[in-house]
């Protein structure tokens, strides 16, 4: 299983949100850079790094950093955040991005994704799929639908996707543990077709086992980190165990 270090940015700086809420703003960290080296030095081999600024304009915003980490460093670079049109997503991948994340556009614009992974590949597209009581929400997590989040992973699938990102929103930034149910059924019900990486609430080594023994493709690890109660080498290390 892959450990996927998180950066969230916004306003230039890297943070983390509570449930999503953008009142809750909190800075963790004081360079970008400086932080994605101590990632690498940890053993990363990937680190996820999303653009709140992008997610709720619809557009880039913070492009420059992503690139600069994905220069500066070793690491493999995954980046979500307002990311709309084919146009965006070659720039990312031209700059040297490794992999681009749709979340909005896949509930909103599913040919976009069709067209991403006819033109790309689908290891460049991972979806996230972002989940409100079971729901999806789009636009930031500022708007929900009533679509339930395994359909929209049967109709991406049927669309060429083969990785996903699932996040609880009710558990991002909470500390209080991974959705172990709803990420088993996504499991279950995608098994064999697709690549399921765990968002939202990991806290301790606990939950990285919780992952890995689900067989899921990775978890993605932000707070817990900052805060401290997960050191980064360790769950790397546990994720490579059987």
């Amino acid at each position: 299983m892959i450990i996927f270090p998180a950066i969230d940015i916004k306003d230039g700086n890297c943070v983390r949100l509570f449930k999503g809420d953008f009142s809750t703003v909190e800075k963790v960290a004081s360079d970008y850079l400086e932080t994605a080296k101590g990632f690498e030095a940890a053993g990363a081999e990937w680190i996820h790094m999303v653009d709140l600024d992008g997610a709720k304009e619809g557009r880039p915003v913070n492009t420059k950093i992503y690139t600069d980490v994905a220069e500066k460093t070793s690491l493999k670079v995954e980046i979500g955040g307002g990311i709309r049109s084919i146009e965006t997503i070659r720039e990312y991948l031209e700059m040297g991005i490794t992999r681009v994340i749709l979340g909005s556009a896949a509930l909103k614009n599913p040919k976009l994704v069709c067209d991403a992974v006819e033109k790309f590949g689908s290891e460049k597209v991972v979806v996230g799929i972002d989940s409100m009581n079971e729901m999806v929400a789009t636009e930031g997590w500022l708007e929900s639908s009533d679509v339930h989040y395994i359909d929209l992973a049967d109709k991406m699938i049927e669309n060429g996707v083969k990785y996903f990102i699932f996040t609880d929103i009710s558990k991002d930034g909470t500390l209080s543990g991974v959705n172990a149910e709803q990420l088993q059924k996504l499991a279950d019900a995608t098994q064999g077709r697709a690549n399921i990486v765990a968002s939202g609430g990991v806290h301790t080594i606990d939950d990285i086992v919780t992952c890995r023994d689900m067989g899921l493709y990775g978890t993605i690890c932000g707070k817990s980190i900052y805060k401290g109660t997960l050191d980064l080498a360790e769950a790397i290390r546990c994720a490579g165990e059987k």
